[in-house]
């Protein structure tokens, strides 16, 4: 069992993650901002690596990608910098990011220095289900790494039913097929879907990401799911003075149902 099994099976509703870039809005800071994170009241972290062609992501974390790797973000430099936050942070952490530094850095150098340094997951939206079954899953294994898959509106019941075989986790739900930073508009077909997948009686837990930004959009998704994932809001957040200081209110005003 890692931190992600041991929050999931102790806590059972209103998960809060926070998705941030490593290396914005400058070097050094990522350990800060997850250490303030955790003191928010935050239950688990998701750390971006960057990459120079994000596809699924929108303007907000496609801007934070260029100005962390114009500041010298690499993942040797993310490795070195967490190397030790397992000292000030004691949260679950994921790694998010696209398949294509994965490879060029190596998956198993990856994995093995993701392990070393504390992280419990990893999510990365363009690896192929395929790929990871055939390929990288018993590196995931061996290494307690879980790999977070993502499901879509557009995504079929056995697909759904067999990522849910492969995960040891939870499954990443994505509130639309969109890129992320959209507003999540809560419509009768998005409802239906949650509904079906909700309806499966999948033996993970899910988390709904993409377009939560505020508390009605944070409390819509923990009505179908454990909890939700906000980045593009936080990322925004970070763009502004003195947000070190001022996490626990961007948090506060994201949870609080009062």
């Amino acid at each position: 069992m890692n931190r992600l099994n041991k929050l999931f099976e102790s806590k059972k509703e209103r998960l809060l993650s926070i998705y941030f870039t490593a290396g914005y809005p400058a070097l050094d800071t990522t350990v800060d901002i997850a250490e303030a994170l955790e003191k928010a009241g935050v239950d688990f972290l998701e750390i971006g690596f960057p990459y120079s062609d994000p596809v699924a992501d929108g303007p907000t974390i496609q801007h934070s990608s260029e100005v962390a790797l114009q500041n010298g973000m690499t993942l040797n430099r993310l490795f070195e910098e967490l190397k030790y936050i397992r000292q000030r942070v004691s949260i679950p952490i994921l790694l998010m990011g696209y398949v294509n530094p994965m490879v060029q850095y190596g998956v198993e150098r990856f994995c093995k220095k993701a392990a070393e340094v504390g992280v419990d997951g990893v999510i990365v939206p363009d690896l192929p289900m395929y790929e990871y079954e055939t390929l990288y899953a018993p590196t995931f294994k061996d290494n307690n790494l879980s790999n977070i898959f993502l499901v879509t509106p557009q995504t079929s019941e056995d697909r759904v039913r067999k990522i849910d075989g492969l995960t040891n986790s939870f499954i990443y739900l994505l509130s639309s097929s969109s890129i992320t930073g959209k507003n999540l508009q809560v419509s009768n077909a998005i409802e239906d879907y949650y509904k079906r997948v909700k309806g499966m009686n999948l033996k993970n837990p899910t988390v709904i990401g993409f377009g939560i930004s505020n508390q009605d959009t944070f409390n819509k998704a923990c009505e179908y799911a454990r909890g939700a994932i906000v980045g593009s809001a936080f990322v925004k957040f970070l763009g502004t003075e003195n947000y070190l200081e001022r996490i626990p209110e961007f948090i506060k005003s994201i949870r609080d149902s009062g």
